[in-house]
């Protein structure tokens, strides 16, 4: 895998987009096998990778909206990694056929008796049932499509030749997408993951998935850039200031990420009200106590003292095994989400777990190369793309 120095692509990752297909379906195919042994534990599992996964590709599409509104210089060598995070996205709306197959194994109120017998959930009604929980997910994945492809095509479409229409239309499109894109990544995380227990409910619910798949793509683009700097790819274009400046993101979202979570604890705990409080009481029994604690440490405390020193954020050899914690805390934080609604009494890792990570994974990783391969790894007629390699920190 290397870089045309001419045309600015990606060439040679024929072998690498291979393994990740063959990778994923391998993972798929055991991931089925899994749900014809224990079928419960498959829809948990599917649905903590596609939540993570999602987290992904939202994130790119959330750095690409926010690097227009604000005219970003600095981020311009990476914006086609987010970009292509973004124009990944819509194929996982396929990855959503089990969570739809399994919606009466993962959610009681899809159950008709449940609700019979449950008055808070017959008022809930018209909004939790199936064909409109359907619904609104193809909604979702609609609104991301139209906006990540029309701000793609206006990206690439510069590539061929400088037009200040192209970065017009890309910030037009981004200032009400940044609107559509909170509306939609809040009531997805809502759907998804808030209701699996529909008596519990967050306000923030939304902001905190929100919080955690930023924080992971920015841990996902910088690992990425990291690895093509080791070959050669973009190594004078991606410099440690980029570094830098990731590392900076990297610091500010783990914080708040860590605000969001400790403002949603805070605020239960001190109302105080016991349909509230039961769902942090089921994430403190036996060894979810463990897991618990083990995002209060590992996926604040940890980022936030090793990353709040300038000199670690230019680390290379320090950013890499940092990224990976970060992945694997974030999915941790979806499985701590996830699981409790099916083990009660304490976590219980599956085999499965770990074949639908890398079935979903595996070909959303392939398809992101594809993609990348198509077009210049950089922006490549953009007018602030100079200013944006030279960029200084100080």
């Amino acid at each position: 895998m290397k870089m045309n120095t001419d045309s600015m692509k990606l060439t040679g990752a024929g072998s690498l987009i291979r393994v990740a297909f063959l990778t994923g379906a391998a993972g798929i195919v055991l991931s089925g096998i899994g749900y014809l042994l224990n079928a419960g534990q498959f829809f948990y599992s599917w649905l903590t990778s596609f939540a993570f996964w999602v987290s992904i590709g939202v994130g790119g599409l959330f750095l690409t909206i926010l690097h227009h509104l604000t005219g970003s210089v600095w981020s311009v060598v990476l914006r086609r990694l987010f970009e292509t995070a973004m124009k990944v996205l819509p194929l996982l709306l396929l990855f959503f056929i089990p969570v739809a197959l399994g919606i009466h194994d993962l959610y009681h109120w899809s159950h008709g008796d449940t609700v019979a017998n449950d008055l808070l959930l017959q008022k809930k009604t018209p909004y939790l049932n199936v064909p409109f929980f359907i619904i609104r997910t193809v909604i979702y994945f609609t609104v991301w499509f139209l906006l990540g492809r029309g701000l793609y095509k206006n990206s690439v479409s510069q590539d061929k030749q400088h037009n200040e229409r192209y970065i017009s239309n890309m910030k037009r499109i981004s200032a009400p997408g940044v609107i559509l894109f909170a509306i939609t990544i809040s009531f997805a995380a809502f759907d998804w993951l808030m209701t699996l227990d529909a008596h519990w409910y967050s306000t923030i619910f939304g902001v905190y998935y929100f919080a955690g798949g930023t924080l992971a793509v920015l841990a996902f683009i910088t690992l990425l850039a990291i690895i093509f700097r080791g070959r050669g790819i973009l190594a004078n274009e991606i410099t440690v200031e980029h570094y830098h400046d990731l590392g900076k993101l990297l610091f500010t979202f783990t914080v708040f990420w860590g605000y969001i979570a400790f403002s949603q604890y805070f605020l239960i705990w001190y109302a105080n009200i016991p349909e509230e409080t039961v769902w942090y009481q089921h994430r403190w029994v036996d060894s979810w106590k463990v897991v618990s604690l083990l995002l209060v440490f590992g996926h604040f405390v940890i980022p936030f003292f090793t990353l709040m020193i300038r000199a670690n954020k230019r680390n290379l050899r320090l950013l890499i095994p940092m990224t990976v914690w970060i992945l694997f805390m974030h999915w941790v934080d979806l499985y701590w989400l996830v699981l409790p609604s099916l083990f009660h009494h304490g976590f219980h890792l599956s085999w499965i777990d770990l074949t639908a990570f890398i079935g979903i994974g595996g070909i959303f990783v392939g398809a992101f190369f594809v993609q990348l391969e198509k077009h210049a790894l950089i922006p490549v007629n953009d007018p602030k793309l100079e200013a944006s390699v030279k960029i200084k920190n100080y």
